[in-house]
């Protein structure tokens, strides 16, 4: 942990003149879904609370919005830990990607369409496959779905999917070979963004929801292997 503390430190510049809770939140949930605080990492309030130069009432507060996202649980007499998710909430977290996602590319409309973000997306995973970064290709995975996402141009559920995608990183820190788990799927990104390129949306919608049943079979085989069914 106090390896971790150091690092945070270099985070208060990011709080600005003011520190409020959101901000702080911000913080907390970037070092989580970087893997920076594990799936049942204690979370220490004098530690966190002096390595950002904030209050114990703002952190309790940005451990409260980092609950209600399911980021964080608070175990009474023992303190917030980083939530470590069960077969069930990953189950889940897939149920909402197929509902989300592949409604979001079937109501893109006519083509064009504004695909500079998941191009990125695809070369971001090349250059992480290229210097052996499993963990990079990871995030560069989500950053490929958050990105299809942004397509639809909503706020609201860009927000939503943000915190979706934040939970599943939860269970990416869990599985102990993230090769096998990230690697396929470059592949199919490449396709999917193929297929958006040429204008096709139903076949880039039949592409997602193949590949988000695959996706979801495999990280619950992986899970249930590390974490058991709980």
């Amino acid at each position: 942990m106090a390896e971790q503390l150091t690092g945070l430190a270099d985070d208060r510049a990011l709080l600005g003149r003011t520190s409020t809770a959101e901000r702080v939140s911000d913080i907390l949930r970037s070092r989580i879904a970087e893997g920076y605080f594990p799936p049942g990492t204690r979370l220490s309030e004098d530690g966190i609370g002096g390595a950002l130069g904030v209050s114990r009432n703002t952190l309790r507060e940005a451990f409260r919005l980092l609950t209600h996202e399911r980021l964080l649980v608070h175990e009474l007499n023992r303190g917030v830990f980083v939530r470590v998710l069960t077969v069930e909430d990953v189950e889940d977290i897939y149920r909402t990607r197929l509902l989300v996602e592949c409604a979001v590319v079937r109501g893109l409309g006519e083509p064009p369409y504004a695909l500079d973000g998941l191009a990125e997306a695809v070369a971001e995973g090349q250059r992480a496959v290229g210097e052996t970064d499993w963990k990079g290709l990871g995030t560069a995975n989500i950053h490929f779905h958050r990105e299809l996402v942004a397509l639809a141009g909503s706020e609201r559920t860009d927000e939503l999917m943000r915190s979706v995608f934040a939970e599943l990183r939860l269970a990416f820190h869990v599985v102990d070979d993230p090769r096998r788990l990230h690697e396929p799927y470059l592949v199919r990104n490449q396709q999917i963004l193929r297929a958006l390129q040429g204008g096709d949306r139903i076949g880039a919608e039949e592409l997602l929801e193949v590949y988000l049943h695959d996706s979801l079979e495999r990280i619950v085989e992986d899970y249930r292997r590390r974490v058991g069914d709980e």
